[in-house]
């Protein structure tokens, strides 16, 4: 299902609030980006216990029961952890991952809040979450009766959020300063083949192995976690942040010129982080017209050439990530910058021999 409109997790207890209480909701959203937690915490603010289906594990008679006689008469006995005497809040969690059958025993329950002639306690909620198709997830077509049954709302991962839930969390520092510098890596779309990519539970995940290891963590093992977690570009990218932290070596003194760009092969990792924090800070503080720049931001500007053209001698690819497009094709630095950096960068380089 696509998405009309979209909310961030701290929007979501209001929304539940007024929705969940009424009628059973349905949140979509890309994996790793909280769904989970998010009912959970929701359940727990409303004091009730959250008791959660997954809907990949389940049969129709998980839900229905199995029958039994009675008074010479067949009933069927839904299960313990739904046939409740106290009102509770029933998480029906990758939803639209279960069989057509299963999707087809929870009609009665998400509608008429029963089961047979079990009936959900008054005060109960049901709220239902999953995986969209585009995620490269396991998402079956949910029928229109389904579908229809259900308030549809639709998550997205927000770094804003994250990072105030990772601040009362004990999330590793090295995570947290790494996404506050670098937001758009929080979450990343799925790729579409078996590697990790990041979410907001990747980086829960690196956080606890950081823990784990400790500050004494070596080199190559911070290397194999890393990888194992994020997506592969974030990953490298990640990496060389942790050497800048370990050794103080950061793009202020390449700026100033205290430090140069780093060569050695062992440190590309490194030599990449730089450089997307050079562009980074390209962008923050170029005018994007050239008539506001100042005598200042043209010293600014030439110095950023000529470390254009150091870092082009170490590595052109490294040095290409700087001026590139973003993903959409759009240039990310100052028109003006690109003109005069592609016009003055062969005199830089006769310069430098």
């Amino acid at each position: 299902m696509q998405a009309a409109v979209t909310v961030t997790p701290a929007q979501i207890p209001d929304l539940l609030l007024g929705l969940a209480t009424v009628r059973p909701v349905f949140l979509w959203g890309a994996p790793g980006i909280g769904k989970s937690s998010l009912v959970r915490g929701f359940a727990e603010s409303l004091g009730l216990e959250c008791v959660s289906l997954l809907g990949t594990q389940l049969a129709p008679e998980d839900l229905i029961g199995v029958p039994q006689i009675r008074d010479g008469r067949s009933v069927f006995c839904p299960p313990e952890s739904i046939a409740r005497d106290e009102p509770y809040c029933l998480f029906l969690d990758e939803l639209n991952a279960a069989t057509p059958d299963v999707q087809k025993a929870f009609y009665s329950l998400i509608l008429d809040r029963r089961i047979g002639s079990y009936e959900l306690p008054a005060g109960s909620i049901v709220i239902g979450a999953g995986n969209r198709a585009t995620d490269n997830a396991l998402a079956r077509p949910i029928a229109s009766a389904l579908v229809n049954r259900l308030t549809h709302v639709h998550l997205r991962a927000s770094a804003a959020d994250w990072l105030v839930w990772a601040g009362e969390n004990g999330m590793h520092p090295w995570v947290t300063d790494y996404v506050t510098d670098r937001p758009d890596h929080l979450w990343s779309q799925p790729p579409k083949t078996e590697e990790p990519f990041s979410t907001p539970r990747s980086w829960h995940m690196l956080s606890d192995a950081l823990h784990s290891f400790g500050p004494g963590i070596d080199e190559d093992t911070l290397k194999v976690i890393v990888h194992g977690t994020l997506t592969p570009a974030h990953a490298v990218s990640f990496c060389g942040y942790a050497k800048i932290v370990r050794h103080t070596f950061g793009i202020e003194a390449i700026l100033k010129g205290e430090a140069s760009w780093p060569a050695r092969i062992e440190d590309r990792d490194l030599l990449y982080y730089l450089a997307e924090a050079f562009r980074g800070r390209l962008v923050k503080e170029l005018p994007r017209q050239k008539e506001h720049v100042s005598e200042s931001m043209r010293q600014t500007s030439y110095r950023a050439k000529s470390l254009l053209v150091r870092l082009a001698e170490i590595s052109v690819e490294v040095a290409q990530t700087v001026i590139a497009d973003d993903a959409e094709g759009r240039p990310v630095l100052p028109a003006w910058f690109l003109v005069e950096a592609a016009r003055d960068m062969p005199r830089l380089v006769e310069a430098r021999r």
